[in-house]
């Protein structure tokens, strides 16, 4: 019997755990609603992180990914660059604008589940460009009819004249 009270302690304790990490998720979430809506800026990743490599930031001398950030989420801090992760929204134009390959980089999810990392301008160019062929092929695919459709027609067109 002592055996199965141990078991329950720490089934309650693993709950009551769980319940302190969603909780304080759920305050950060509602934290980041609150700083952005007056932004009006719309959110496409479910989460993200955002991490800026302090060595080799050149920040002092050219400060672009700062004057890129529509959120104000980077910021001038005595002589580096500061961030405000709940301002960021993953967008990727800090990392575009950066001088220095590696320096920014960003790790997102979309909500779709799939996870995006990036660190150099090329590799978002490059994700990018496959969003977009994979939008623009699925806009085909919705908009043109399928083979199976034409074989359908041609084959009911043919009944019709005979």
């Amino acid at each position: 019997m002592p055996k199965k009270s141990k078991l329950k302690g720490k089934i309650a304790h693993k709950d009551i755990f769980q319940l302190l990490t969603e909780t304080t998720k759920k305050e950060k979430q509602k934290r980041r609603e609150e700083l952005l809506a007056p932004l009006d800026v719309k959110e496409f990743f479910v989460e993200g992180k955002i991490t800026i490599n302090k060595r080799t930031c050149k920040g002092i001398e050219c400060k672009l990914c700062i004057k890129a950030c529509p959120t104000s989420a980077l910021f001038w801090k005595t002589g580096e660059v500061g961030l405000t992760e709940e301002l960021c929204i993953y967008c990727g134009a800090c990392v575009l604008s950066c001088i220095v390959d590696d320096c920014i980089r960003i790790e997102r999810k979309r909500s779709n589940g799939e996870i995006e990392s990036f660190g150099k301008p090329k590799d978002f160019m490059v994700l990018q460009h496959w969003i977009n062929v994979r939008k623009r092929f699925q806009r085909i695919k919705d908009v043109f009819p399928k083979p199976e459709d034409y074989l359908r027609r041609y084959k009911k067109w043919e009944e019709s004249r005979e």
